[in-house]
């Protein structure tokens, strides 16, 4: 493809992205639009960021209502947009306070300094975080993560930063002491291959944190805003509060946004200076937010819960129809995981010629983030699509031997 762009595009570093062969005119709702007049069924939604789908009437209202207003200040301004979309995140958790970003990565970074500026007045330095986890591509998310691609020459990481086997109790209970500090935890782990922590882990980690006195940063950037049928995907475990949680993707509605939001116990470790950002909490952002958390406490999480209960019956039942082909379905809400015996780009490159747009996670898992708003339709015409790719291949192998 780099032979065939040009000179313009070539501006662009595109050797670092895996593009899709897809020139977009536009997007509404659940579809893309080519501008070779095909549309796709999208599965994807930008990375769990369009929640809403496309084109969403009442998030460009909001937008274009808000751009008129003004686009920026800085954070030197109240500003209602913020404040009414604070009030909403914390009325929908238990959490106090709300602290705006611009992405993932840095909604996780900040994390991390503010549970070091807690341990830094107990003695406390150790963090950890476990395999399998992805919390951005800054220096302290890469230093929390096992993932060599995402790490190797881009060392040194920082200090008292560790992986634990995901899972693993008894890893747990011997690592940690009275010198942690934090422990980061994906309740479903999206780039590691929608995996979800037990009950027991958690408990387990609760228990450790009443013993040790540590602060629990639950990652939601990718499982929080509705996506796992309840508001934050730590909701689905009982008794657990996380300290932190850090959000983004899919609360600015397309809009760039992150989160961090606070419990009550960490409200006052940061003081004026101690951290800031020039456009996290953009007011149009915020605007677009509000809406996406109206949208999703009235009736999106509910939606993704049903369809994706759903979604979970109809891929079992393949499994079933195809038992060489699939080993597991994984997956809560309308963030599902279908394990492969093998490679899954293969199936998501199929996929897409059958216009059916998802993507891979962890090499053998066929990653499914679609929009909230999905119906039985979609889920029917997707497992359509899933069917005629596998049976194509069994097709092709069977010709081959």
């Amino acid at each position: 493809m780099e032979s065939n762009l040009s000179e313009r595009e070539k501006a662009v570093m595109y050797g670092i992205y895996k593009r899709l062969p897809v020139i977009v005119e536009r997007a509404e709702g659940c579809r893309i639009y080519s501008t070779d007049g095909e549309n796709y069924l999208d599965f994807l939604s930008g990375i769990a960021v369009n929640a809403l789908g496309y084109a969403n009437p009442k998030v460009l209202h909001a937008i274009e209502y808000q751009i008129r207003r003004y686009m920026h200040l800085s954070n030197y301004f109240y500003q209602e947009p913020q404040i009414a979309l604070a009030e909403k995140l914390t009325e929908l958790t238990t959490l106090s306070k709300v602290y705006f970003s611009n992405s993932g990565a840095e909604s996780f970074e900040g994390a991390l300094k503010l549970a070091a500026k807690w341990g830094s007045t107990r003695g406390k330095k150790n963090m950890y975080a476990f395999s399998g986890g992805f919390h951005g591509r800054t220096y302290g998310s890469l230093s929390m993560m096992d993932k060599p691609l995402y790490k190797e020459g881009m060392g040194p990481f920082l200090d008292n930063k560790f992986v634990l086997p995901f899972n693993d109790i008894d890893a747990l209970r011997a690592a940690i002491d009275e010198n942690t500090c934090a422990i980061a935890l994906e309740c479903v782990q999206g780039e590691g291959g929608i995996s979800m922590a037990s009950q027991e882990f958690v408990n387990e980690l609760i228990a450790l944190r009443h013993r040790f006195d540590f602060l629990i940063i639950a990652d939601e950037i990718q499982g929080g805003i509705g996506r796992t049928g309840k508001f934050m995907s730590y909701m689905h475990y009982n008794n657990f509060t996380p300290d932190i949680v850090t959000l983004a993707k899919g609360i600015g509605g397309g809009l760039p946004l992150g989160a961090i939001l606070f419990h009550e116990r960490v409200t006052d470790v940061w003081v004026r200076g101690n951290h800031g950002t020039t456009f996290g909490g953009n007011a149009v952002s915020c605007a677009a937010g509000l809406v996406v958390l109206q949208e999703v406490e009235e009736w999106a999480q509910d939606n993704a819960a049903t369809i994706g209960d759903y979604l979970q019956l109809r891929l079992i039942e393949l499994a079933g129809s195809f038992p060489a082909d699939i080993v597991e379905i994984r997956g809560r809400g309308l963030m599902a995981g279908i394990v492969l015996s093998y490679d899954a780009q293969e199936i998501v490159d199929a996929l897409l010629q059958e216009k059916v747009i998802c993507n891979v996670t962890a090499g053998s898992v066929v990653r499914l983030l679609p929009p909230l708003i999905i119906g039985v339709s979609e889920v029917d015409e997707f497992i359509h699509a899933l069917t005629k790719v596998l049976r194509n291949r069994a097709t092709d192998q069977q010709t081959q031997s």
